[in-house]
């Protein structure tokens, strides 16, 4: 029994297949990305909210739809051990945002701009820019009804884009239209695919009375002719609906963002009304959506709140990072201002008590500690200090420490200067620093 205890105490656990660690080497670019985001959002005034990871599986299951992929089949739900109920991990957040705006009545002084970022859970398999657990960034903006919403969400992403250095990518929009068009237009698509019957692969068989217009996402390359051929869902669209569709192309032509339509774009959820968009690249294959949304004018009430207007979209943050990758836009790697070399680990007192000042003055420091060796001798320090990309080295050697001194040496501008501060007045120095941590 204690030899079966200790193969298992040693036997190597890894993540769960498609949920992946963000490592150092890659998680400065997430923290680029976010702060980017964040200054955004602030720019078009969206405020953060963050709602739970786990929700009531009734929530995806009356807003998503009961016949859409993701809740038949690829929800991460279960039944709460303690009282019966059942949960899910969330497979995306519009819902979830949807729920909070209504639980708190956050629409009864008008309406609302509101962003978040976050993970998401969907069983799925895992490829490239898609996993089972992805993280999404999104914004939302609740209680607006006019097409002028539509456009600012989608000159935010542009704008996102062009911060971010990202110049391949096309914007497909298309109008669903009100639910009374939709209705119209289901009856003809069901009696097109009907007449077609035999060129309908098993899915779409299946879809073809609960949910016919996600036949039109259909990716099977033999079905292409019937469903190029299927009844236009904008042709079936009345005035309002049109003239709501052709303000929001007016407002992206004034702003010269390029659009195309795209009659067969339907999102693979079923709130959305009126327009929806998806920015697209073909840069990354088949996960070539890197952005996504619309407007969901009756989910608000689907899920219990009073009815409201509502607008949003979420990007993908790995496919975005992975476009960022591909195209070879600059990310700045974070690094220290200065590395501060200590020969002796005596000398540890004197020199965090130097570092903490420095820091509360807005510069970044890395500080060398001892390894199973020692402190190791300078030299090798010094190989850290130039390994770390700090601008400065900080020499608390012996003879500096005698005078009550630091030493600063120039490590990138290949001057190599070195110039002596007392310790009690090392603020001078940091104040002649421009530090990225202070801009």
């Amino acid at each position: 029994m204690t030899i079966e205890k200790d193969a298992a105490r040693q036997e190597k656990l890894a993540a769960v297949k498609g949920m992946n660690d963000v490592l150092p080497a890659e998680s400065y670019r997430w923290e680029w990305l976010e702060a980017i985001v964040r200054e955004l959002m602030a720019a078009y005034a969206y405020r953060n909210v963050r709602t739970p990871i786990v929700e009531h599986t009734q929530l995806f299951v009356r807003g998503i739809g009961e016949v859409t992929d993701i809740v038949e089949k690829e929800m991460y739900s279960f039944e709460d051990r303690l009282n019966g109920e059942h949960l899910t991990l969330r497979p995306e957040n519009t819902a979830s945002v949807v729920r909070a705006v209504t639980e708190h009545n956050l629409l009864y002084d008008g309406g609302k701009r509101l962003w978040y970022m976050g993970p998401m859970f969907r069983h799925e398999k895992p490829q490239r820019g898609r996993y089972r657990q992805f993280h999404q960034i999104g914004a939302e903006a609740l209680g607006f009804a006019g097409p002028d919403v539509d456009a600012e969400l989608i000159l935010l992403a542009v704008a996102l884009w062009k911060r971010l250095g990202l110049a391949d990518w096309r914007l497909e929009i298309n109008s669903l239209g009100q639910p009374a068009e939709r209705a119209q237009h289901r009856a003809r698509l069901i009696a097109h695919f009907e007449q077609h019957a035999a060129l309908l692969d098993e899915e779409a068989r299946r879809r073809l009375h609960s949910n016919p217009l996600r036949i039109l996402d259909t990716k099977n390359p033999a079905m292409k002719m019937v469903v190029e051929s299927a009844p236009r869902l904008i042709d079936f669209l009345g005035q309002e609906s049109l003239a709501h569709f052709d303000a929001l192309k007016a407002i992206l032509d004034a702003n010269g963002v390029p659009w195309t339509v795209n009659p067969r774009l339907v999102r693979g959820l079923d709130y959305y009304n009126l327009t929806v968009f998806e920015f697209v690249t073909d840069r990354l294959g088949a996960q070539g959506t890197i952005c996504a949304g619309g407007r969901y004018d009756y989910l608000i009430e689907q899920i219990g709140g009073k009815p409201a207007p509502a607008v949003g979209w979420a990007l993908g943050v790995e496919r975005v990072l992975e476009l960022v990758k591909e195209l070879g836009a600059p990310v700045p790697l974070p690094t220290p201002d200065a590395y501060a070399i200590v020969p002796d680990a005596v000398a540890m007192p004197v020199v965090l008590q130097v570092l903490q000042r420095l820091r509360e003055a807005g510069v970044r420091v890395q500080m060398h500690a001892a390894g199973a060796e020692g402190m190791g001798s300078m030299k090798s320090q010094f190989k850290k200090a130039d390994a770390s990309g700090a601008a400065f080295g900080l020499i608390f050697g012996p003879d500096e420490l005698l005078r009550s001194e630091v030493s600063v040496k120039a490590l990138r501008d290949g001057s190599g200067v070195q110039t002596t501060y007392p310790l009690a007045d090392v603020g001078s120095w940091a104040a002649t620093l421009q530090s990225p941590a202070s801009n």
